[in-house]
């Protein structure tokens, strides 16, 4: 049996859950100061040099936007800054923000030095953006009165903020927008198995899980990369071990996530359903992207922006102007005789 693992980077009060805390796992399991961070040292380094020099001229930090995938930490980097400047922080996002009247509640409500996190940002429809634009580059709120000749602008002043965005879909927000960021539009790349296994071990702890070194290697190539997988992945294998009265070893891992349809490289049942209709139907491509979710009875935008990306990324599946190729990786993968067409 491979030793238990005991190496973490929480403090001592996170070593367990409050029963409080229990219906609040992935709060809990956010790290609260930048040692708990692990990964994404290029962002924390620049963000450092960032926050200590506003910190230092007594000035909010400049205007912030994260990138990329959905669970590699945007979140959890705004809340690290807030707590960093000891700011508070308000929370919205792209969606909730329906109509102007709605951003101007909500910057009329700020104090001076607070932050303003807003999720999804690549929601917001083009006349708020208009609204928010001289609201971070000069501090003011333009509200328009009335109609017609006899419409009249108002202008209000804000306190100094920070707004820090967060987006996976960063094509989608306007140029003009994305130029007022001028503290910087970091983009959040995938973590290793190792950095994966460091946040593995620290939820274990947090979380009051002993678990083996072999169950979290185990668990981390099995995470897409992805530290939100990754707790995803932990819990439901505590949950497994839990009620079978078993350790938390790679054997019930494994069984675990075979439950769970996940397989040695992290695909779901999803991921290999688009690989195996590509082989079975259409000889392993090329084909439309069209077809294939026509095939599948899913949307074209779901399986090219949640499924693709981490197929691409093992070497499964490529792009070509002709259309979706399967590998021969995948039909490896598959246990699929036949090789992938040649364009």
């Amino acid at each position: 049996m491979s030793s238990t693992s005991q190496q973490s980077h929480g403090s001592p009060s996170d070593s367990h859950v409050d029963d409080k805390e229990v219906g609040f796992l992935d709060q809990t399991l956010r790290p609260s100061r930048w040692d708990d961070y692990i990964g994404q040292k290029n962002i924390k380094d620049n963000l450092h040099i960032l926050l200590t020099a506003a910190r230092e001229r007594a000035h909010p930090p400049e205007h912030i936007l994260f990138y990329g995938p959905p669970g590699l930490g945007k979140t959890t980097l705004a809340h690290l800054i807030a707590k960093e400047n000891g700011a508070q922080m308000k929370v919205t996002s792209g969606p909730a923000i329906l109509k102007v009247g709605d951003l101007a509640s909500v910057l009329t409500n700020l104090s001076a030095g607070d932050i303003l996190f807003i999720d999804e940002i690549h929601r917001l429809n083009k006349a708020i953006e208009e609204v928010l634009y001289p609201a971070m580059e000069s501090g003011v709120l333009d509200i328009i009165i009335g109609k017609g000749p006899s419409a009249r602008t108002i202008q209000l002043d804000l306190p100094p903020f920070t707004l820090i965005a967060a987006t996976t879909r960063i094509a989608m927000i306007s140029s003009p927008l994305r130029s007022r960021f001028s503290g910087g539009v970091f983009k959040l790349e995938f973590y290793s198995n190792e950095e994966i296994g460091e946040i593995i071990k620290r939820s274990a702890k947090i979380l009051g899980i002993t678990i083996h070194d072999d169950a979290v290697r185990e668990i981390a190539v099995r995470s897409r990369f992805t530290p939100r997988t990754a707790n995803y992945h932990l819990k439901r294998c505590r949950d497994f071990a839990q009620i079978h009265k078993t350790d938390l070893d790679r054997a019930s891992v494994e069984k675990a996530l075979t439950m769970l349809g996940v397989d040695i490289l992290g695909l779901t049942a999803a991921d290999r359903d688009i690989l195996k209709v590509i082989i079975h139907k259409f000889g392993g491509g090329p084909v439309g992207l069209n077809t294939v979710a026509a095939a599948l009875s899913e949307e074209m935008a779901t399986i090219e922006e949640v499924y693709e990306p981490y197929l691409i990324q093992l070497g499964l599946l490529e792009r070509t102007p002709r259309g979706r190729i399967a590998t021969d990786k995948a039909y490896a993968h598959l246990g699929e005789k036949g090789h992938a067409k040649l364009l």
